[in-house]
């Protein structure tokens, strides 16, 4: 079975980095969709403009829709990850899943030069989205205390305090919605 996954974010990369290095962290991800280099790794939807390095910004682009399947999780989780040595700071990638039946999934994948600062781009993160769900029903001391809940959460889990940084997607499925399903950025 075929899934239509889209793959979104922008990754910050370190002064010198190459379009070799890109390819070959990426390599994973090329082989996948059986292409040879990145100026080949389109979109199927002509607006995206599918795995975009630019050198003088430094920054990988990423807006890209394919079909894929069931072993695509591993391939983009291990391609996203061989980046980490390259990047300049941690980045948020999303990868959601729009699957036949409606069951969508969206999921977050984190990368960065360091397990510190992917630590902490996944606490910015869950702190930025639980402040944004509570502020529907509570005032700021309310989340407040959420917030320093959280703080102490990702403190003991922090690499520095013998914590593993959660490697991998973060994968959530959606509710079934009859909104458009596609590119929701």
């Amino acid at each position: 079975m075929r899934i239509e996954c889209h793959v979104h974010g922008n990754i910050p990369l370190r002064h010198g980095v190459t379009t070799a290095q890109v390819e070959a962290a990426l390599r994973p991800w090329l082989e996948y969709i059986d292409e040879d280099s990145l100026a080949d790794a389109h979109s199927v939807y002509e607006d995206e403009p599918g795995i975009v390095f630019d050198g003088r910004e430094r920054l990988l682009e990423l807006c890209w829709t394919g079909d894929v399947g069931r072993t695509f999780r591993e391939t983009i989780e291990s391609a996203l990850t061989g980046l980490n040595p390259y990047t300049e700071r941690a980045a948020e990638i999303e990868v959601s899943y729009y699957h036949d039946d409606g069951q969508d999934e969206f999921g977050i994948v984190f990368v960065g030069p360091t397990p510190e600062a992917i630590h902490e781009a996944q606490r910015q993160a869950m702190i930025e989205d639980v402040s944004h769900t509570l502020g529907r029903q509570f005032g700021d001391s309310e989340i407040g205390e959420v917030v320093a809940l959280l703080n102490q959460l990702f403190a003991r889990t922090a690499p520095s305090a013998g914590g593993a940084v959660r490697q991998g997607s973060v994968t959530v499925p959606a509710p079934v919605s009859d909104k458009g399903r596609r590119r929701l950025h």
